[in-house]
């Protein structure tokens, strides 16, 4: 139904159209043709700017070389490939922009942020900050939870304790 209802809108426009063409002065053909013309530069730079990245992304430029039939991906390879370095970037840290400045002992954490994170309040002693994540890391350690990918909770819990013991207890 819905197919024939756009049909017949399409016929529509299209007879207008052709029926507007058949009866205007060449000059007015013209002069709307320009204007057209100038709309569509305008819609397109208006959309090239806004959209710009989401058009010239990976997933464009994997459907179009997927297109030239090279090494024989299709489309819906070059998707899933898409949506897999997306899954790896987005969940598991790796190829993330932001992990590879980093130096391995670097933590981002604030000291407020690490005392919330443990469940501690400031001015808690050494033993407290090791009791909190030791309870942490056997509730969320990757060795204990297999379904889950903790590995990046852990590693928080552990610079939490790490940035806690450096600031006030060195």
């Amino acid at each position: 139904m819905n197919l024939f209802l756009l049909g017949i809108i399409i016929f529509v426009i299209v007879y207008l159209f052709l029926n507007w063409f058949a009866r205007a002065s060449s000059k007015k053909i013209a002069t709307s043709i320009k204007k057209i013309a100038i709309y569509i530069s305008l819609i397109l730079a208006v959309l090239f700017t806004v959209a710009g990245k989401f058009i010239f992304s990976l997933p464009m430029w994997l459907i179009l070389l997927s297109g030239l039939k090279i090494k024989g991906f299709t489309a819906l390879q070059m998707y899933q490939l898409w949506r897999l370095i997306q899954f790896m970037k987005n969940n598991t840290g790796r190829f993330s922009q932001g992990e590879f400045g980093k130096s391995p002992g670097s933590s981002s954490l604030t000291s407020e942020e690490a005392y919330k994170l443990l469940g501690l309040k400031k001015g808690a002693s050494k033993e407290e900050v090791l009791k909190a994540a030791n309870q942490l890391q056997k509730k969320i350690h990757p060795d204990m939870n297999r379904n889950v990918d903790s590995s990046r909770l852990s590693q928080l819990v552990n610079e939490a304790k790490e940035k806690i013991i450096k600031t006030d207890f060195s």
